[in-house]
């Protein structure tokens, strides 16, 4: 039997359309079959959830972040961000690193992210793989999983050339830190030559799993996160992208606003943040919350992030509202928490936005989310309850996830 859900009489902002007084959203079996306004057929098995008076919006969208990896709070031991021991780390996964039961997790629920996209840290000119999650309800990471193969990380600028100069090896400039790039680069592309040439002539193959990591960046089946904040740094990775034709996404860009038109002109998008952080390096001299807005007056697709645990990724909604405050349009803000970090990785066909197709991931709010005073009421991800009124409380519960499947705890 089917499972349906109906959240009805809220202020419904789609995101992908205009917003519904009084709407409907509909969630059959994960999925979104309807969003409409007060006339939209309910099924009568529907579970059906008053929340008149409320806003309900798409989850957000985390774009670039270390949940689970870099666990806040929990010192070396929680750290598992950077493999620091090869600058080619193209065979390492973030997937392998992650801890569900990080704090980050929950505090995800209550700042209304649904979705996170999990990265290897800046300390290597290669990271290693991405994957996007839900950030609640599985048993495992492995059942939070939304999509395995999403990106590449890469950092240019002060982290890597810090960390190898300091072991006295290559990379410790910026000419090593782009030659390790190349490098890696021009032998991804002789091995798929040779892996074709194999496979024609139907002859074993040796794999190598970082080499089939950057071929597959190479087929476009990956984006190419890049960690850069100078313009300079940007520059460099707009032109080592086009000597190979990989599709680039920059992360940060703290002075992306200097060339604010050249990534307009090219395409390429611009994943905004942390904001709440000092000055803590030379590269970050610049920074200003400010510069968000004119990123995106330039016309280039912006998103914003937190980078957890640098900002708490609760606080993704406190950084979007100081945006609009230094000038970005409240409708880019949302569409940079949801819809935007979405497209930019691929995800917006499963998260995003509310419209029939996509996953039943929604969060109600008690007002307009970009004003200070509102708070996430109840949060769904994939139509299930997994952030909810308690009865007799102000503070709205998490579900834990044993309770999805009739457990009373952990151990029972």
């Amino acid at each position: 039997m089917a499972r349906t859900l109906a959240v009805t009489g809220g202020f419904v902002v789609p995101v992908s359309s205009d917003p519904i007084d009084g709407g409907t959203v509909v969630v059959t079996d994960g999925v979104i079959t309807a969003v409409g306004g007060p006339d939209t057929a309910v099924p009568e098995d529907a579970e059906v959830i008053d929340v008149t008076g409320s806003w309900v919006l798409p989850g957000f969208v985390e774009s670039h972040g270390h949940l689970g990896v870099h666990e806040d709070g929990e010192g070396w031991s929680g750290n598992d961000t950077n493999e620091m021991t090869d600058p080619n780390g193209s065979r390492f996964r973030a997937l392998d690193g992650i801890d569900i039961e990080e704090v980050g997790f929950r505090d995800a629920l209550r700042g209304g992210v649904t979705t996170a996209v999990i990265k290897p840290g800046s300390g290597n000119p290669i990271g290693g793989r991405t994957v996007a999650v839900k950030t609640w309800g599985g048993r495992t990471v492995d059942e939070q999983i939304l999509a395995m193969d999403v990106s590449v990380k890469s950092a240019l600028g002060e982290n890597p050339k810090r960390v190898y100069g300091d072991k006295k090896q290559t990379p410790s400039t910026r000419l090593g830190v782009a030659s390790v790039l190349r490098e890696a680069f021009v032998a991804a592309q002789n091995y798929a030559d040779k892996r074709a040439a194999a496979a024609e002539k139907d002859e074993p193959f040796e794999r190598d799993l970082g080499k089939e990591t950057l071929a597959a960046v190479l087929a476009g089946d990956l984006v190419w996160d890049q960690h850069c904040h100078r313009h300079d740094d940007i520059a460099t990775a707009i032109r080592i992208a086009e000597e190979f034709g990989y599709t680039l996404v920059v992360n940060h860009g703290t002075e992306a606003h200097k060339i604010a038109d050249v990534l307009a002109e090219k395409q390429i998008p611009v994943i905004f943040g942390p904001m709440l952080t000092s000055r803590s390096k030379v590269e970050l001299r610049d920074r200003a919350i400010s510069n968000l807005a004119l990123i995106a007056e330039a016309g280039v697709k912006v998103a914003i992030t937190t980078d957890h645990p640098v900002v708490p990724i609760d606080q993704i909604r406190l950084q979007a509202i100081l945006a609009v405050r230094d000038g970005l349009p409240a409708e880019t803000a949302l569409a940079a928490l949801t819809r935007n970090p979405a497209e930019i990785l691929r995800l917006d066909a499963r998260v995003g936005a509310l419209e029939p197709g996509r996953d039943g991931d929604l969060v109600v709010w008690s007002g307009d989310p970009l004003a200070v005073d509102s708070r996430v009421e109840r949060v769904f991800i994939e139509g299930r309850a997994v952030y909810e009124p308690e009865p007799g409380s102000a503070t709205p519960r998490v579900v834990e996830r044993w309770e999805r499947f009739g457990r009373t705890s952990w151990m029972s």
